[in-house]
């Protein structure tokens, strides 16, 4: 009866089942892979609330890629970062997820493929899955922080090869892409005809003085940039996603139009959120500075509490949200954080969650509460002691 596109294993795994277990038992655990803004304990400007409220809204006038005065604050958006951004290659989304599934509808047929870096989010494989769109893996590699693996990459792409993927920064190693990969992928792609897309959600939380730009500008590809409210501004229940579509101009031109009616088809975006858009961007000049103080500090203190075990190192993080651990693999990393929520009363992702190949990964949120972080790291290194 049902779609072979949906055949996904939906038992709960070892881990879910560990952590509803403690959780129907009443015990309460320090969470350290909070992802979700709005229940970390940051202060949002309530006013904003108000930009929801406007009339205009009582009237309906469909514009298949968004709102003229909601896409401009999008270019005023980047216009802050001194990339100029035309209003008429913007596409409103209430997501980057739906972003992906348009970008997947305009570039591939069924059975096509896309390009993904290991480690990465593992949203991915099934935003393929609903577009009939196979994804083939290429590699970060970590030496001194990460890179990209353009032997993998290259290696890895086929004749149905239709795009790379990239996240910049990444999720969770926290690399941005460095400005000879952009060339190198630039070049790999214009010779395969193949486009970037490429996903900067996180791309407002560097962590270091090392310089990085958006992609939005990036004219010697077809890319199309995805981003949106969700992490700029801390707001993902608020459903406004973007992707920016450049490149070559023939080319470019000719995407923006059939991106258009791939758009015109869903009419997804409401209308509130569309009048409330230079509003709702506004906020990230609340939000980002408590996030980035608090990853700041999260980081200060995992840098403080490792000084003292030898056993235990944090990969390099360039931006993001999150900090990988390398930790002795002496046992499965499945193994390893259920018996740190069953003994410690402790949530981490195991590192197979993002699809790192080995053992021995935790994956850690930095924006969980100080306090929270601050035990919940001590509890997790007693462990290697």
């Amino acid at each position: 009866m049902f779609a072979k596109r949906t055949q996904w294993r939906l038992e709960p795994n070892s881990f879910t089942v560990a952590l509803q277990a403690q959780r129907d038992a009443g015990r309460t655990l320090l969470d350290l892979t909070v992802s979700n803004p709005t229940q970390a304990g940051f202060t949002y400007d309530r006013s904003m609330l108000h930009s929801l409220a406007d009339e205009r809204a009582l009237k309906y006038d469909p514009q298949p890629t968004g709102m003229l005065s909601a896409r401009e604050a999008v270019v005023d958006y980047y216009a802050k970062m001194g990339e100029r951004v035309a209003p008429d290659r913007i596409v409103l989304t209430t997501s980057t997820s739906e972003a992906y599934s348009f970008v997947f509808r305009l570039l591939c047929e069924p059975g096509d493929e896309v390009l993904i870096a290991q480690p990465s989010y593992p949203l991915f494989e099934f935003l393929a899955d609903i577009c009939d769109v196979n994804l083939r893996p290429y590699e970060l590699v970590y030496d001194h922080g990460w890179q990209v693996d353009f032997h993998s990459l290259q290696r890895g792409i086929t004749p149905k090869t239709r795009a790379v993927v990239v996240v910049h920064p990444n999720n969770p190693t926290g690399s941005y892409v460095k400005q000879h990969e952009i060339s190198q992928l630039n070049a790999i792609c214009r010779d395969r005809e193949m486009a970037i897309i490429a996903d900067e959600v996180f791309l407002d939380y560097p962590l270091t003085s090392a310089p990085h730009q958006t992609f939005a500008a990036n004219d010697d590809a077809l890319t199309f940039t995805l981003s949106g409210v969700s992490k700029i501004s801390a707001l993902p229940q608020m459903k406004l996603g973007w992707m920016v579509i450049s490149g070559p101009e023939e080319i470019a031109r000719e995407a923006a139009g059939r991106m258009e009616v791939i758009a015109d088809t869903y009419l997804s975006l409401n209308t509130p959120t569309q009048l409330a858009a230079e509003c709702l961007l506004r906020e990230r000049k609340t939000m980002q500075p408590q996030i980035s103080a608090r990853v700041l500090a999260n980081l200060a203190e995992v840098d403080r509490q490792l000084a003292s075990h030898a056993s235990v190192r944090r990969l390099e993080v360039e931006g993001g949200w999150y900090v990988v651990l390398r930790v002795p693999a002496t046992n499965t990393d499945d193994n390893l954080t259920i018996s740190l929520i069953e003994q410690e009363g402790v949530i981490v992702h195991p590192g197979h969650f993002f699809d790192f190949h080995a053992d021995g990964f935790l994956v850690l949120s930095l924006i969980t509460p100080e306090a929270h972080f601050s035990e919940g790291l001590t509890r997790v290194l007693a462990r290697f002691n």
